[in-house]
């Protein structure tokens, strides 16, 4: 008893932190040069990991993309995973992809802009 006691006090002791925490996201903002960007570019796309894309290197070492849709010949990428990442995907230009922790918008307040 004592030990549920004591664990229920942490917990509480800890919970503004944690609360705060939870209350960030990630946010993707850019785009990547499929035929230039490196691994670990590559890597910062959403679902994509190091194994993805090296398979996304190695295939435009093979035949570079023409157009972003043809991601989908990539092992691993089909349709659903494409349109995920489709905002962020270049052909040319520098690769601009960021990613950062953004707090969450509180629910239930509402923004209003009046134009004065």
């Amino acid at each position: 008893m004592r030990a549920l006691c004591a664990v229920v006090m942490g917990l509480l002791l800890c919970g503004p932190g944690v609360a705060v925490a939870a209350k960030l996201r990630t946010q993707h903002t850019g785009t990547v040069n499929l035929n230039e960007a490196t691994a670990a570019e590559l890597d910062l796309l959403p679902g994509v990991g190091e194994k993805a894309a090296q398979r996304i290197i190695e295939h435009r070492q093979k035949r570079p993309f023409k157009r972003v849709e043809e991601l989908v010949r990539v092992k691993g990428f089909g349709k659903k995973k494409f349109l995920k990442l489709k905002a962020h995907l270049a052909l040319s230009g520098p690769t601009t992809l960021r990613v950062e922790q953004v707090p969450v918008p509180s629910e239930g307040k509402e923004v209003s802009t009046t134009n004065d």
